[in-house]
């Protein structure tokens, strides 16, 4: 049995969220009647607030990328749970302060849609214009058996990453939501895990595996896959998974992003390990590199897995992803002001 260091008998999420907002009071602020949190600082070319949002235990997603260049506001639900529509509504009003409407980023989960549904109509009703950008990247759920269609996973940090710098240049509510589906659709992910996230209620692991198994296709959330497979050799593992990513892919250039994510219990030392494996793998498969984040993004708190999203990028996006921003946790930060 493994005990978390929370509070004793308490919600986690509360006080995380405080030492959060304290650890970054330059960049940040939490509002606790509806919990959410909104960024100090945009870019003054900006027309139109970003929001996103989800359950917690994914830290540094969603409140990590809050800031210059990506996100205007975050409303966090409770571990793996979507937050309240009221949240999103609040959250959603704060970031359309001085601007034309709202873009909701949102991942395709059940309890997600409808929350941030519910507060859209809401919106609407006060005016505000809002547009949705679904997320729903995961190939382990691409599934004509499954009503709600693919997961939205990894591919979140890189439409928020996108989508920020594309609304610092100016563009407007329809330019985003259209940019965003597009970068979507050009991005796929899998994930799989030795190790299930450690349960907050039992400190036991939430599902088992013999030593010699991985759950291919996990969830960020703790969703086992399909069915167990026998765990092959890592670089066997990673080619695999190459071949599946790179086949579910649109057709586009041949240069694509890639995000090697971390699941809560994976080391740096391995992550950067999986990236040369990617690496290589993406160029014997003729394909270029032109951007990567190495590390733990979207985590399902503590599991020990991977997860791999490439992103077919088209040439005019390059520059958003290479663009400052001034947040949390996003790697690519810059002190600049724009």
């Amino acid at each position: 049995m493994s005990r978390p260091f929370h509070p004793a008998d308490q919600d986690p999420v509360p006080a995380a969220l405080r030492g959060f907002a304290r650890a970054h009071a330059d960049l940040v602020q939490l509002h606790e009647r509806p919990t959410h949190l909104v960024a100090k600082q945009r870019n003054a070319s900006r027309r139109v607030g970003l929001v996103s949002g989800g359950g917690s235990g994914h830290e540094p997603l969603h409140a990590g990328f809050l800031g210059r260049g990506m996100l205007d506001a975050v409303a966090p639900g409770r571990i793996f749970a979507s937050p309240h529509n009221r949240q999103v509504l609040e959250a959603s009003r704060k970031a359309a302060e001085g601007m034309s409407g709202v873009v909701h980023v949102v991942k395709n989960y059940t309890g997600d849609r409808i929350n941030f549904g519910i507060a859209a109509e809401r919106l609407r009703l006060d005016g505000i214009e809002v547009r949705r950008v679904l997320v729903d990247d995961d190939l382990a759920t691409e599934s004509t058996e499954t009503a709600t269609g693919r997961r939205g996973t990894g591919a979140t940090v890189i439409v928020e990453k996108l989508l920020g710098a594309a609304a610092d240049t100016g563009l407007d509510l329809d330019e985003l939501a259209g940019l965003g589906a597009q970068f979507t659709a050009a991005s796929r992910s899998l994930a799989v895990a030795s190790r299930a996230q450690t349960s907050m209620h039992t400190g036991q692991p939430s599902f088992s595996l013999e030593p010699d198994e991985l759950e291919y296709g996990v969830g960020i959330h703790g969703e086992r896959a399909q069915k167990s497979i026998t765990r092959p050799p890592t670089e066997e593992l990673v080619d695999r998974m190459l071949d599946e990513i790179v086949a579910g892919l649109p057709a586009g250039p041949d240069e694509v992003l890639a995000v090697v994510n971390g699941l809560g219990g994976t080391t740096q030392l391995e992550l950067y390990g999986l990236h040369e494996l990617v690496a290589t793998g993406l160029e014997h498969r003729g394909l270029t590199l032109t951007g990567a984040l190495v590390g733990t993004f979207i985590p399902a708190l503590d599991m020990a897995g991977f997860s791999l999203t490439l992103t077919r990028m088209q040439p005019e996006w390059q520059p958003w992803w290479s663009a400052p921003t001034v947040t949390p946790a996003f790697p690519r930060t810059s002190e600049e002001t724009a």
